[in-house]
């Protein structure tokens, strides 16, 4: 069974294939393209003989978020979970501005995922390395930008709507926005809406699979 999850914030991907194993009393329960905690939105999880169809259902899918970025300030894991600190919070881009730095990220770019993130170097994943302050260095990769909109802009929020290839980071994507338009920036939040032709829209809380399941559970 293929089921899209609408992720609460808080929860990592891992906590929510336990939860759904526990609902399900399914032991084979897997997930395809992690979720940060602090984002919320589509999650697709596999179930029994369904999670070998994961990895090609989402293999070079493209994915679109909902994102909100905070501009004047910086963040050691490029989102609201690190240590925060001011970088520039004296320049108060346009709307034109943001637009036009907006659109220059459209395309194929070079892009350096975060250092806490669950890439792996020498069989450690980077976020356990930067944890404990050792030198993180990861080498740039490339993705594509499809398209990206903005949505809201009221200083320091921006809000933004894009569309990216598989493997881009959209935490990594805010702190080059905010590298170029020179004020610094970090996540705030983020919401994937949707993963090639899944839509969030279509997914379910865990709250409503719980219900569903107690509902087949009293029918029988």
């Amino acid at each position: 069974m293929i089921l899209l999850i609408d992720k609460p914030k808080g929860w990592t991907s891992h906590d929510v294939v336990a939860k759904v194993r526990n609902i399900l009393h399914e032991k084979k329960v897997g997930h395809a393209g992690t979720l940060d905690p602090n984002a919320t939105g589509l999650l697709v999880v596999g179930t029994g003989p369904d999670t070998k169809k994961l990895g090609e259902i989402t293999k070079n899918t493209n994915k679109t978020y909902e994102g909100e970025l905070i501009l004047g300030k910086t963040s050691t894991t490029d989102d609201v979970d690190g240590e925060i600190t001011v970088f520039n919070d004296q320049k108060i881009p346009t709307e034109n501005e943001i637009k036009e730095v907006l659109k220059s990220f459209t395309g194929e770019i070079e892009q350096i995922p975060p250092a806490y993130s669950a890439i792996k170097i020498h069989g450690k994943k980077s976020y356990n390395l930067a944890r404990k302050n050792k030198a993180v260095n990861l080498p740039p990769r490339k993705v594509s930008i499809f398209n990206i909109t903005l949505d809201y802009y009221k200083y320091p929020k921006v809000k933004f709507t894009c569309e990216v290839s598989s493997g881009a980071y959209i935490r990594s994507l805010g702190r080059d926005i905010g590298a170029k338009l020179g004020t610094g920036a970090y996540l705030n939040e983020l919401r994937r809406i949707k993963v090639g032709e899944f839509q969030v829209e279509k997914a379910i809380t865990l709250q409503e699979l719980q219900q569903t399941r107690s509902k087949e559970l009293q029918q029988r």
